[in-house]
């Protein structure tokens, strides 16, 4: 007989531990979280809202009960013994599980699922229930109780989120609030069987000519014995390789699989994304099927003029991996639907980028945001979950991680978007800052343990033994970022996080070719959101402006303002008006993004001298409406910055860019950026790096005219590639009188021109607006044509720099006049 579930999502109820019995409240959505189901009977305000998150800290210090009632379900019929399991998916994070009163499980790790049989417990009606203790407090008391063996250092918050296995950012992070969930945050449901398939799996090797695909396949089996077990793989409906295989005494099938001229599955755009049915089958009603892909996936370190590289090479092609960093797309991750995920991806497709690293600070991801990876194209870097701490090693908290490691790897090992697995973000950097031990040269794992930095056990030796035993074949790299034991910050091996942007050094975003290394896993720079989602995420008109308390409040980077505004102030004039000053941010953030991007993907390189195999910002994405480096809001309206992204990633992007001057530094001639003939013009698409030079021009010194270069590139008249280098700073250019034109080419398309360069010209997206294109450069003589859906055009708002007004309404001409402009002195235009 098939097993049979039976889902315990309906008849929930919930209150605070130790309540009376006229305190349970009703949960109205399952799987859920006690801050969704108070804001949902009405107890606390919206923690996403104004002040808010204050107003609901003291959730965190309490305990939670949930309880469900539920019949005993009908048996099926059968002669053999049947078994009946509870499972729970996820349980956040420290429960204690009683049935009808008795205790049946105890947990202390969000990141781990459970199942319990309850065969002999199960009465005709039954009750389970929940309590979940505080973490926020259990937390602080693990610190306590092991003081004495690991100092608990950390970076962002306090230490008590170290020894608990929950997602980090749930202590508040510099992007995010503090908002210390409880609850049962993935599904719970009945299962009965006679027999279960618990697992199929294989591990399984490309060879180098990607002519075979061979290696091993297991089967788990639970329950009644069976003894034999048909493994089989299907490609659209035709078996390629089938075998009956015996079950041991232990419930394992296995068996070796080879199979020739595979279809293999490539990141998008280089390939299909052919994936094959991976089944096992006891009878016709008892199997179990994975999708699986098969691709050969190496990271290439090799010594070269620079260092060691560091890229990642996939089915025999070398990938440059532009793309994100991702965190969890949610403060309350029982809420994201499995569309959002979907949505979510389906941005890195449409914005060119190939990886998606998912950072040590959230969650093991779920299945539904890796289905999306792997229908779409998209690689996955996944660091195992810690980040920005030095994590103790007691055995406890070891036995703890290796179960939750060994889980983790089973349930995502088949997904082929996920070529490598990381030990944690950021922890070798604790080590740094504090003078932690760390002798590279010393290779005694139990050493490592009596050191004042002992999760380097963990990362250098217990994880990539799990890893090598669960997914023999997978990428492991020890930290995010990490070289080789040199310093995190060594540009000439591994990756490395760029945060002299922003962070440390504070370089001006003009000063990219500077900072770059062999792989850029984060840099970023922040941004306000588009104008609606600031409003709704403050609701009172009179803080709406930049500085307000509420404002300050919302942004929990350190140093935010005096950062924020020192990137504006440089490079623009400052307008602090909101929809003014929201533009200019998001100006400098898609500025940021061209230089790094356009700058670094530069030095791909070529076979035996890629200087720099990849760049990922921080951040993809945000957990609540909030102003940060993420370059898509929360409610997945992007900012100009994600465009500026897409264009740099291209499958063929020109770049041209022209000598940086320094303009503030003491003497400094703030003239000369204007005056420098000099520039380089390069193609990035397998063609070799160019550079040119303009003709010579006699300046006057005292009568100079600035120009823009714009190169572009046509086939057939179509174009593939532009790129614009403007004079820096841009503050010291006349914006004035820009003819901005309109007209439309149909309903969903508007073409944009003008008389006069534009720069920054960004439409106000909303939740309904979808745009082709944004944030974007006009140059004379050309027309801009940008798709448009959800919003009528005539109902588009934007602005550019040194528009007269915040945000201006486009005006359709009655006439449609002259399109062509002379450039003249302009615009000094290179087709090529």
């Amino acid at each position: 007989m098939a097993s049979t579930k039976h889902i315990l999502d309906q008849g929930w109820t919930f209150q605070q531990s130790n309540g009376s019995s006229d305190d349970w409240l009703p949960v109205q959505k399952f799987p859920t979280q006690v801050h969704l189901d108070l804001l949902a009977n009405n107890k606390i305000p919206d923690p996403f809202n104004d002040l808010n998150e204050l107003a609901v800290q003291w959730v965190a210090e309490k305990d939670w009960t949930y309880k469900v009632q539920f019949p005993k379900p009908p048996p099926p019929a059968s002669d053999e013994p049947l078994i009946t399991d509870v499972v729970f998916e996820g349980l956040d994070t420290f429960a204690t599980v009683l049935l009808n009163g008795k205790e049946i499980l105890k947990s202390d790790n969000m990141f781990l699922s459970h199942r319990v049989e309850i065969s002999d417990l199960l009465e005709d009606n039954n009750t389970l229930e929940i309590k979940f203790d505080s973490a926020l407090l259990k937390g602080r008391q693990l610190v306590e109780e092991h003081k004495h063996e690991h100092t608990f250092y950390v970076r962002q918050t306090e230490v008590g989120r170290v020894p608990v296995r929950k997602a980090q950012y749930n202590w508040g992070w510099d992007w995010g609030p503090i908002l210390m969930t409880a609850g049962p945050w993935r599904p719970i449901y009945l299962e009965q069987y006679v027999s279960r398939i618990d697992d199929v799996w294989m591990h399984y090797e490309v060879s180098e000519d990607l002519k075979i695909c061979s290696g091993r396949i297991f089967a788990k089996v639970a329950g009644a014995s069976r003894k034999s077990i048909v493994l089989s793989v299907t490609l659209g409906g035709t078996t390629v390789w089938e075998k009956e295989c015996a079950i041991d005494s232990d419930g394992l099938a296995k068996t070796e699989f080879r199979i020739d001229n595979p279809e293999l599955w490539y990141p998008f755009g280089y390939g299909q994304q052919d994936r094959y049915q991976l089944k096992a089958t006891i009878t016709a009603d008892d199997e179990k099927v994975k999708l699986i892909g098969f691709r050969r996936s190496e990271l290439i370190q090799e010594k070269d003029e620079f260092g060691k590289s560091f890229y990642f090479r996939i089915n025999g092609i070398d990938v440059f991996a532009g793309g994100s960093c991702w965190i969890p797309a949610d403060s309350f991750l029982s809420q994201i639907s499995p569309q959002r995920y979907y949505d979510w991806v389906k941005l890195l497709v449409e914005g060119n980028q190939h990886m998606l690293r998912i950072w040590g600070g959230g969650i093991y991801e779920d299945d539904n945001l890796f289905d999306a990876c792997d229908e779409l194209g998209v690689l996955v870097w996944h660091d195992f979950q810690f980040a920005c701490a030095s994590y103790p090693t007691y055995p406890s908290y070891l036995a703890s991680v290796e179960q939750e490691a060994r889980q983790n790897l089973r349930r995502l090992r088949s997904h082929p978007s996920i070529v490598i697995w990381a030990g944690n973000n950021e922890d070798y950097q604790v080590q740094e800052r504090y003078h932690l031990d760390y002798n590279y040269e010393d290779k005694d794992p139990q050493s490592w343990l009596k050191s004042s930095f002992p999760a380097r056990y963990t990362y250098e030796y217990l994880l990539p033994k799990i890893v090598k035993e669960e997914d023999p074949f997978m990428i492991y790299h020890p930290s995010s970022p990490w070289g080789d034991g040199k310093h995190t910050t060594d540009k000439t091996v591994g990756d490395i996080h760029q945060w002299n942007i922003w962070h440390g050094a504070m370089n001006r975003y003009q000063e990219t070719y500077m900072l770059s290394g062999r792989f850029i896993s984060e840099f970023g720079m922040e941004a306000y959101p588009h104008l609606e989602t600031i409003r709704d995420m403050i609701r009172v008109p009179e803080q709406q402006h930049p500085g307000s308390m509420m404002m300050d409040f919302r942004n929990k980077a350190i140093d935010h303002e005096r950062r924020m505004i020192t990137y504006v102030a440089e490079n623009f004039l400052v307008k602090y008006d909101l929809p003014s000053y929201t533009h200019l941010t998001q100006v400098v953030q898609a500025e940021t993004m061209h230089f790094a991007y356009k700058t670094w993907r530069r030095e791909w390189g070529k076979p035996g001298a890629r200087k720099c195999g990849g760049v990922l910002v921080w951040q993809l994405n945000d957990c609540w409406p909030t102003m940060s480096w993420a370059v898509v809001d929360y409610y997945l309206v992007k900012k100009p910055a994600f465009y500026a992204i897409a264009d740099a990633l291209k499958p063929l992007a020109v770049g041209v860019s022209r000598v940086y001057h320094e303009w503030t530094a003491g003497h400094a001639d703030p003239t000369l950026p204007a005056k420098d003939t000099k520039f380089d013009l390069w193609i990035d698409h397998a063609i070799p790096v160019v550079s040119s030079q303009l003709t010579d021009q006699p300046f006057d010194l005292t009568k100079y005219e600035p120009y823009v270069i714009h190169a572009i590139v046509k086939e057939d008249e179509r174009v593939i590639a532009t790129d614009n280098a403007w004079p820096q700073p841009l503050k010291y250019l006349d914006f004035s009188d820009r003819e901005v034109k309109f007209k439309a080419s149909s309903t969903d398309k508007i073409i944009i021109s003008s008389t006069r360069p534009v720069k920054g010209f960004v439409f106000e997206e909303t939740r309904q607006t979808k745009l082709s294109d944004n944030g974007f450069d006009l140059i004379p003589g050309e027309e801009k044509t940008v798709g448009v859906s959800g919003v009528t055009l005539d109902s588009l708002r934007y602005t550019y720099i040194g528009a007269p007004e915040g945000q201006l309404k486009v005006a359709f001409a009655t006439s449609e006049g002259s399109w062509t402009t002379s450039v003249a002195s302009l615009v000094s235009k290179i087709t090529s």
